[in-house]
């Protein structure tokens, strides 16, 4: 590898790697209901009779937390890629609206309370894909505006887009139904409350091709932190580079919203914490953002499940909570380091 040796990749890619599998390997042992694995390893091998402990961990904690482990890895890679490539420290899903946008196009289809499968993706996944698309050529077609400012300016159409998307929300529910809208408010929170893994199956066809696009591009990513002018004296195609990764990552973030609901700050603070300690190079920093964004979203819901026991706190709820002050603290840095 040129610029970095491949025994630091794979140091890095060999942590990141063992930090991810042994938090989907720890946490569905931690609960507020005693589960033994012992019994649910001798269930699956048929030594003893399918019991409590094997329903509890094989099909209520490990569904939930394969899917946090992917959907945060997800969103901390699209929020790691949309940082680069915009050359802004508050990108990710959220601020580009590409969550606000598949959250509302969502619950468009649940206000209507469709519940149709088209192979291994549910209506409420047609409508999250279709509002991200909509965000992404929207945005696209904005930002690439003469005068718009460039990376800038697909920020701020992102910003203003999210911002209607939420008033568009806010209409939908309140032309819902009582049972519609208490469904809509759940759902709005973000959680990984699933049973089986009908939910891990849907994400990943979509998930994979979203990430691929994204890390592909790696190489010409770090071109990009240079500056446009830089990376295209260096062969890089800066249109085409962002184009290919806001589609990747909006496909990525558009997966997981359709099945766990918006779930915000994953993509803002995991970067962030990644890029302190990672070598400042792409190819590294996406996958360990990916492995550190899954083993953050599971250890978050572990917390959510246990803190308020036998209640249950929306993963959601935990991740803005700790997302919104860091927030504050990367904007008065910004704000500081201008001045």
């Amino acid at each position: 590898m040129t610029g970095l040796r491949a025994w630091r990749f794979a140091a890095w890619f060999a942590g990141g790697l063992g930090l991810w599998l042994a938090a989907i390997a720890l946490a569905p042992l931690v609960g507020p209901e005693r589960a033994s694995f012992g019994e649910a390893w001798s269930a699956i091998w048929g030594a003893t009779a399918i019991g409590p402990s094997f329903d509890i961990i094989l099909l209520q904690r490990l569904p939930r937390v394969l899917l946090g482990a992917l959907a945060g890895g997800a969103l901390a890679v699209a929020g790691a890629a949309f940082q680069a490539v915009l050359r802004n420290p508050l990108a990710e899903p959220y601020t580009l609206g590409v969550a606000s946008s598949g959250a509302l196009g969502a619950l468009a289809v649940m206000s209507f309370g469709l519940s149709a499968s088209f192979g291994p993706f549910s209506s409420v996944q047609i409508g999250a894909l279709a509002g991200a698309g909509a965000n992404v050529l929207l945005v696209s077609a904005l930002g690439r505006r003469r005068g718009a400012g460039g990376g800038n300016g697909m920020l701020l159409a992102g910003i203003a887009v999210s911002l209607i998307s939420a008033a568009l929300m806010m209409l939908v529910r309140y032309l819902s139904s009582p049972h519609r809208m208490v469904e809509m408010d759940r759902w709005l929170m973000g959680g990984l409350d699933v049973t089986g893994f009908d939910a891990v199956a849907g994400v990943v066809p979509l998930l994979l091709p979203g990430l691929a696009a994204v890390v592909l591009h790696a190489r010409a990513i770090d071109q990009l932190l240079l500056g446009p002018a830089m990376a295209e004296g260096r062969g890089v195609d800066v249109d085409a580079c962002r184009r290919d990764v806001f589609l990747g990552g909006s496909l990525a973030t558009a997966a997981v919203v359709a099945v766990t609901g918006p779930i915000g700050f994953v993509g803002l603070i995991v970067p962030h914490a990644v890029r302190r300690f990672a070598p400042r190079d792409h190819r590294v920093i996406l996958p360990v953002s990916f492995f550190a964004g899954g083993a953050f979203l599971v250890l978050a819901d572990t917390v959510a499940r246990i803190v308020a026991a036998p209640a249950e706190i929306p993963v959601g709820i935990l991740t803005a909570a700790v997302g919104g002050p860091i927030f504050l603290v990367i904007l008065a840095r910004g704000r500081a380091s201008r001045e």
